[in-house]
């Protein structure tokens, strides 16, 4: 054989090696890598900030971890505070915390991308691929479109929010400068569900009967709770029906149908209930009118779903609400939107899958559609991590605090589910009890799935192997 064939077969078998090693110079950080990352810069960011001078009122010493703990839960979207937020901090600081709230409802990666198509660049398909994991969509397919949808319509809703609610404290005798701020804060607070407000230490407890602030909050927290995909759906239903001269049917993907219906579903039954369970318990609904009950086992039912504004105490719940808060809080809003907890479609999958074995049904069928196996493993392995999160936060507060175990269930499922509802515990925790409730607020405002994703570097995949099945006994 001569040297030229000798070479040839040498390139030949090069090019037939299964595996390239790379070096390590030249690993990539992933999509999910990146989302996660960037939630990291912001709170870093934003605790550097709140830990200046300029930043707090003066009236109360800031510890560093009491800052970082405010950055954390204003990026996470969640709402739980160490120390008062109205008192606490000043003009700039309340600024920072508004600017922390809107980039952590929106994330960083959905506003850049927007600045870059404002300002006339090209979206790499790299970005296109972070903005895809940000806003939880199948395809990266219209990923820019679908940013400016997302950016235009949460400007518009934030400030017909504010406007109205503006108008609101106005009336209740603020002064024209602070409700226009007031009215900002909130709204943006409600639509981004992080449940942070400036008007004292009682949430919207003195609004409590307010019809007005109540039903614009509550729009709010809705909005930005079904997910922005919905908003897309429901916008070009609106625009097939009144716009085209054919009149058509309003027609709704899968996931939509599952979120509109299942979030109907759990405001209609946790208004019911809180009524009930809460008729006449004096230190919440007991001492109002039915109206003014109504109401706030209404506003009750929707807030649990991730916002954390409250009208009536939390502390002073029954023990059976205090249950149930827990697992409206653990079930959270809807995917691709700005709500966290386990989602309602995850648990609408999961719902499915064992109505359809109770029929004896092979697939899983909803609305004559066949939903993946691979959704279902998904939606798994995120409620199992999301509860195994919980009594790990739960076992370790434990350890660190005093406090009875009903309350710190509470305490760390609002973390989880970036609630931001509390029974009081909170400003009163070690500096181990809030490290927790941080790692637990940036997992729920993450997602466990994508947090323990991001961690991982193993690309191996099993699926590319066939392995001989065998069958377990369940049950």
């Amino acid at each position: 054989m001569n040297s030229n064939s000798h070479t040839h077969l040498k390139h030949k078998a090069r090019r037939k090696l299964p595996i390239s090693i790379a070096p390590k110079s030249q690993k990539k950080i992933s999509p999910t890598q990146t989302v996660v990352l960037s939630f990291l810069i912001i709170i870093l960011i934003g605790g550097i900030l709140l830990s200046l001078p300029i930043s707090q009122s003066g009236k109360t010493s800031v510890s560093f971890i009491d800052a970082f703990f405010t950055s954390v839960s204003a990026v996470c979207v969640t709402g739980l505070t160490t120390c008062t937020t109205a008192t606490t901090w000043s003009v700039f600081g309340k600024i920072v915390i508004l600017f922390l709230i809107q980039i952590g409802g929106l994330s960083l990666i959905t506003i850049f991308a927007s600045f870059m198509v404002y300002m006339g660049k090209k979206i790499s398909l790299k970005n296109r691929l972070a903005i895809q994991t940000a806003l939880n969509r199948h395809s990266i397919g219209g990923v820019v479109a679908f940013v400016i949808l997302v950016i235009k319509g949460t400007l518009l809703f934030e400030l017909l929010g504010a406007v109205f609610l503006s108008i609101s404290f106005m009336k209740q005798g603020i002064v024209w400068y602070k409700s226009l701020f007031y009215g900002l804060f909130h709204s943006v607070s409600a639509f981004c569900n992080a449940g942070f407000d400036i008007l004292g230490d009682n949430s919207l407890a003195d609004y409590s009967n307010n019809f007005g602030v109540n039903i614009v909050v509550m729009l709010l927290i809705t909005l930005g709770g079904i997910g922005f995909t919905v908003w897309a759906e429901i916008i070009k239903n609106i625009k097939a029906r009144f716009s085209l001269p054919v009149k058509r049917r309003f027609s709704f993907s899968l996931h939509a149908k599952l979120v509109l219906l299942f979030s109907a579903f759990l405001v209609i039954f946790g208004t019911l209930f809180f009524l009930i369970a809460e008729y006449n318990n004096p230190e919440t609904l007991g001492n109002f009118s039915f109206p003014h009950k109504l109401l706030g086992a209404f506003f009750q039912s929707v807030t649990l779903r991730t916002a954390g504004f409250a009208t009536i105490s939390q502390g002073g719940l029954t023990g059976i609400s205090k249950l149930v808060s827990v697992i409206f809080m653990l079930i959270g809003g809807s995917p691709g939107g700005t709500a966290g907890g386990l989602k309602t479609v995850t648990l609408a999958i999961i719902l499915c899958s064992v109505i359809s074995i109770i029929h004896g049904h092979s697939k899983i069928v909803v609305f004559d559609r066949t939903i993946a196996t691979s959704t279902l493993q998904k939606s798994l392995a995120v409620t199992f991590l999301m509860v195994s999160m919980l009594f790990i936060g739960i076992i370790l507060l434990a350890i660190t605090e005093p406090y009875n175990i009903s309350d710190l269930f509470f305490e760390v499922s609002s973390a989880l589910g970036t609630v931001g509802l509390s029974t009081g515990i909170t400003p009163f925790l070690s500096a181990q009890g809030k490290l927790v409730l941080m790692l637990c607020m940036f997992a729920g405002r993450i997602g466990p799935l994508t947090l323990i994703i991001s961690l991982s570097h193993d690309n191996y995949n099993s699926e590319s192997i066939g392995f001989p099945k065998e069958d377990v006994i369940i049950g």
